[in-house]
């Protein structure tokens, strides 16, 4: 089986939601690009710290979220057997356990532990068990008290690699992404909720036809898991070959 559509539910193809996730991943692309750009001392940012990049990678992660939360509902509404739902999970899994292992190869004091596709697989688990039982109001209203948790409890317990996922961290991990179950949940439970609502209220906003001009963003949306594990490497790939060519070309 393919991983195509594993950042999402699995759900069937919505066009304008595959685009908006389409999306998501050409800026997605670019930051990274930038990332690596910045990693091989081309240009000089601070990913860290820097609202302009910490505002960026919050929208990128909220958008991937938000899509995969409303592909979930699509998922439910169409009804999407058990064993479907787990193949596409097992790519999601899977894949986390790779970024794992890459990003322990290339930065191993700070390799990442529990970034966007493991809070997925876990928030997708959540979601597909407690989607079913949950009213919209009821899932805007624990969407936004995981959104405020993290900011009204910590511990130090939740300071470990073993415990953080949850995160009721007393402060950020030091690793390459980060995206805990808390409060991130709560954007997945509110995409959810959304498209249950377009669902029920304005179908036609998600099963719209989609102009031509974004008929790529949809193309793209729809292969994004393996997009986001392929683009990495042909990037830094590409710079390595580029930073190698350089002193020959002077």
């Amino acid at each position: 089986m393919s991983s195509r559509n594993s950042l999402s539910s699995g759900a069937a193809r919505q066009q304008r939601l595959d685009a908006l996730r389409g999306a998501a991943v050409v800026w997605m692309a670019c930051f990274h690009f930038a990332f690596d750009l910045n990693h091989f001392g081309w240009i000089q940012q601070d990913f860290y710290r820097d609202p302009v990049w910490t505002g960026q990678r919050t929208v990128i992660v909220s958008l991937f979220l938000l899509c995969a939360g409303m592909g979930q509902a699509l998922a439910l509404h169409q009804g999407l057997s058990w064993p479907r739902f787990w193949r596409r999970w097992a790519q999601v899994a899977g894949c986390a356990l790779a970024v794992s292992l890459g990003s322990w190869l290339m930065y191993p004091r700070s390799f990442i532990s529990f970034g966007v596709l493991h809070g997925m697989a876990v928030m997708l688990l959540i979601l597909r068990l407690a989607g079913p039982r949950l009213s919209n109001w009821l899932a805007v209203g624990l969407g936004a008290l995981a959104l405020a948790l993290p900011s009204l409890f910590s511990h130090p317990f939740f300071d470990s690699r073993w415990t953080n996922w949850l995160g009721l961290v007393t402060h950020k991990p030091i690793t390459e992404d980060f995206v805990p179950v808390l409060p991130w949940l709560g954007v997945m439970l509110w995409g959810f909720a959304l498209a249950r609502w377009l669902l029920a209220k304005h179908s036609l906003l998600l099963s719209g036809g989609l102009p031509k001009i974004f008929e790529p963003l949809a193309v793209l949306g729809r292969w994004s898991l393996s997009f986001y594990m392929i683009h990495q490497p042909v990037l830094i790939g590409l710079l390595t070959l580029v930073q190698y060519l350089r002193p020959w070309a002077t």
